[in-house]
């Protein structure tokens, strides 16, 4: 990890990277709000501001990404599809963004990510092929289905143009937070491969490098920390299963990795009954769906895991896709 004031300028995505995804993804992405909700800004002792990418296109953030990659094909190129492998956000992403630009798309998704996911999936027009996560290569069925079909594979985050995407998010928080006349001094995002915190620390570092960027994780599915630590990518150790089904990537990804490990302070976790907790308080108390994986970093700032008294900090809610069932038990 580098100075947080110094921002290293080689980098395989730019902040001017960030600027021509914004111009190609506004005509179709939303620009969600950034919130300031009292009752979390008293509780913490911070001015807490909230990004709410549950009110994103497909319910998250994943659609900025995925947009811009796939408008980066060319005409010519589009006519195989494209390949996507994901849980269950990038799916959406992928195929609402497809659908758009008039593309079929093929979605590799474990057999058990949650119901609401692959129905909404298969709602924007997208296939669907489910694998097993215990025996099975995602990367490796969607590879053979690009090459059967001549498509385009879209990875879930290691791709600069997805990145980049993803970036715009932090280019909002920061262009929102300068209109108020303030400096964030902690923006804090969760990371399963990274695209979003890597693309969030290169758009907002640019604009205010002393801007501390925090990344959140449950508890251990802490390969990010674990990585920061070690000065190289690092699985975690985890075995079991995690309600933040969003959050479950082995190992940062290769070009995440070499953008975060230059641009990132440091790493929290938040516990399973965290995050439960903070998933019912922004019901509750701010009226807000966030699925688990979206809600970590709520979850690590609520439970004290950030040094926040007295400052100006960022919470990126990143998701709102949870099945009814699951949701009515973390607010019952």
């Amino acid at each position: 990890m580098t100075d947080q004031t110094q921002v290293p300028q080689s980098l395989p995505v730019t902040s001017a990277d960030v600027d021509a995804a914004a111009k190609v993804i506004a005509p179709f992405a939303v620009r969600t709000p950034l919130l300031s909700p009292s009752v979390l800004s008293e509780r913490v002792g911070a001015r807490v501001f909230l990004k709410p990418e549950l009110l994103q296109r497909t319910g998250s953030f994943k659609f900025r990404g995925a947009f811009n990659k796939l408008s980066s094909i060319p005409m010519s190129a589009r006519g195989g599809g494209v390949v996507a492998f994901s849980s269950g956000n990038h799916a959406q992403g992928v195929a609402a963004a497809a659908k758009i630009l008039n593309m079929q798309a093929t979605i590799v998704m474990p057999a058990d990510a949650p119901l609401s996911k692959r129905e909404r999936t298969k709602g924007y027009g997208a296939e669907v092929v489910l694998y097993e996560r215990a025996g099975e290569d995602r990367e490796a069925i969607a590879g053979e289905i690009a090459r059967k079909r001549g498509a385009t594979i879209v990875p879930p985050y290691d791709d600069p143009l997805v990145i980049a995407g993803q970036g715009t998010l932090g280019r909002e928080i920061a262009e929102d937070m300068a209109a108020l006349g303030l400096a964030p001094d902690i923006v804090v995002a969760p990371a399963s491969g990274g695209g979003l915190i890597a693309g969030v620390a290169t758009a907002v570092k640019a604009r205010f490098p002393q801007a501390a960027i925090i990344v959140a994780e449950p508890e251990e599915y802490n390969d990010h920390g674990l990585s920061l630590r070690a000065g190289h990518r690092e699985a975690h150790h985890a075995t079991g299963r995690t309600i933040c089904d969003a959050l479950m990537a082995a190992i940062p990804g290769k070009i995440t990795f070499s953008i975060n490990s230059q641009l990132l302070a440091q790493g929290v976790t938040a516990s399973e009954d965290e995050v439960r907790a903070a998933v019912a308080f922004a019901y509750r108390e701010l009226k807000l769906v966030v699925e688990p994986g979206g809600a970590v970093g709520l979850a690590a700032l609520l439970a004290g895991r950030i040094d926040v008294q007295g400052k100006n900090v960022v919470i990126v809610l990143s998701g709102g896709n949870v099945d009814a069932d699951l949701f009515a038990r973390l607010v019952a």
